[in-house]
């Protein structure tokens, strides 16, 4: 890994100027933030050394330089997921390389599934802590203690004071805004109406197949995380109805806006 991120770190230095100061993921139906960069390099994954290439139709595959507002921010336009057959490691490359190219904050977006019936469709929600069920880990195998300690603490993921700004950023727009416990699954099948209760059992509200290794492996490498989920289907048990993809990408478009303002003021307005 080491030999391939020091290949792929050269070939990304040569279409940078500066080192980008942010880092952002963006999931499923999320691609809008994109459009309010000024983006000096567009580079599609297929044409990054080591980089794994998307295969999920709604993630364009496209990493993105340049600055939002006054920050300058490295961008994925579609990340990888677990289900698609990538290994761990794969899945968090990119924030390997984020971090070795000095980003400090990453910021991460999702589509999620609620438990929590008081969730609503179209409803941000903060990540404020996460169970993994993904059944791999990506810090499995030999630890480099140059990326990070061999058993990294996760008593805070997620960072509170972000969490804490974002909260009163959502409430000054006027969003629909909630904390919540996220769930992470391999996928890619949605729920059984007896899984939905086991997973609102042990304790979490909302549901999805991803982040989780991307978080484990910024903060094994000391990196400040904020993710943010919108709601796009509910997950009661009782009333359970089929959901298409295509709606997940609808109630995504629609509630985009939403999350593209919360970063974007985020980003800009505070130094974390």
């Amino acid at each position: 890994m080491l030999q391939h991120l020091s290949e792929t770190y050269d070939f990304i230095s040569q279409h940078i100027t500066e080192p980008p100061e942010t880092g952002i993921i963006l999931g499923t139906g999320l691609g809008r933030l994109a459009g309010e960069i000024k983006a000096e390099q567009t580079l599609s994954y297929a044409d990054i050394p080591h980089f794994p290439v998307s295969t999920v139709e709604s993630h364009s595959g496209k990493l993105i330089y340049g600055t939002l507002g006054g920050k300058r921010v490295l961008a994925m336009q579609g990340r990888f997921h677990y289900y698609e057959g990538y290994s761990m490691q794969q899945i968090t490359y990119p924030v390997r390389l984020m971090h070795h190219l000095g980003i400090k904050t990453l910021y991460i977006s999702n589509v999620a599934g609620a438990m929590n019936l008081s969730y609503h469709k179209g409803d941000l929600v903060l990540l404020d802590d996460h169970i993994n069920l993904q059944t791999a880990n990506p810090l499995t195998g030999l630890n480099w203690d140059g990326f990070g300690p061999r058993f990294p603490d996760m008593s805070e993921p997620y960072d509170q004071e972000m969490i804490h700004t974002a909260w009163q950023i959502a409430k000054e727009e006027g969003y629909r805004i909630h904390k919540g416990v996220y769930v992470a699954v391999p996928g890619p099948n949605l729920e059984t109406r007896a899984e939905y209760r086991f997973l609102r059992t042990i304790g979490a509200d909302l549901v999805g197949m991803s982040t989780v290794p991307e978080v484990i492996v910024a903060k094994h490498q000391g990196m400040k995380v904020f993710a943010a989920s919108i709601i796009t289907d509910i997950g009661d048990p009782d009333n359970l109805e089929p959901v298409s993809v295509a709606e997940i990408i609808q109630i995504a478009g629609e509630a985009e806006p939403k999350l593209t303002r919360l970063f974007y003021r985020m980003i800009n307005e505070y130094n974390f």
